[in-house]
């Protein structure tokens, strides 16, 4: 495994542990559930998480601010009903949608000002990060 799936894998673990707290990041998890847009292995990806408008849950594409989109990214687009696993609930049906013009800067602007790190990422790219909004079914 690389670094990064050992990562992820002792995050899964320990959200799962403790009903969605984790020590890195409290409560603002959520385990997305998702299939390979290429090869539709199901995988599952910890991405943090804000709330947006009529409950829905708001993820960011980051990649920390690499050049390209992460996979899961893509692989919501071509999936875009999907399963996530969320802190004191449990599993939840959602259907994703990409936020776009003011919609996506607000939603960005929530990331940016509760978590600095997100306002770095930002500045390593030249690419529009993605906002994703997950709504349930």
């Amino acid at each position: 495994m690389s670094g990064y799936t050992d990562f992820n894998a002792a995050i899964i673990d320990e959200f799962r542990t403790h009903d969605g707290n984790t020590q890195q990041f409290g409560d603002r998890l959520v385990l997305v559930h998702h299939l390979g847009a290429k090869s539709g292995t199901e995988r599952v990806t910890p991405v943090m998480t804000f709330p947006g408008e009529d409950g829905a849950w708001l993820i960011a594409a980051s990649k920390a601010g690499a050049p390209d989109n992460p996979a899961w990214y893509h692989n919501l687009k071509a999936h875009p009903e999907v399963t996530i696993e969320v802190p004191r609930e449990g599993s939840v049906e959602v259907r994703v949608e990409e936020l776009t013009g003011d919609a996506r800067d607000a939603a960005w602007a929530q990331f940016t000002s509760s978590s600095p790190g997100f306002a770095e990422y930002e500045r390593r790219t030249s690419r529009t990060i993605p906002v994703l909004a997950l709504h349930r079914r």
